[in-house]
């Protein structure tokens, strides 16, 4: 899948992912594509979260390995 900016949280743990991301998110234009990849087992419900409670858009929720890919499109 295409994105316009890629986030590493791996090895950070809830909240410090959400955070991040939303740091990332308010730097992008409106309908950005920004690449999360995370390891924190709780990462899934808590984008899943996220994204309905900011109005982005959780595209992909996926897990490779011991590693969770997320893409989220900037509202």
């Amino acid at each position: 899948m295409d994105f316009d900016i890629e986030l590493d949280v791996r090895q950070l743990a809830c909240p410090l992912p959400i955070l991040r991301a939303k740091k990332s998110l308010s730097q992008m234009s409106s309908g950005q594509v920004l690449k999360v990849i995370a390891t924190d087992k709780e990462a899934p419900k808590d984008f899943e979260v996220f994204c309905r409670q900011t109005g982005n858009e959780l595209l992909s929720s996926v897990m490779q390995g011991d590693e969770f890919i997320f893409h989220i499109r900037r509202r």
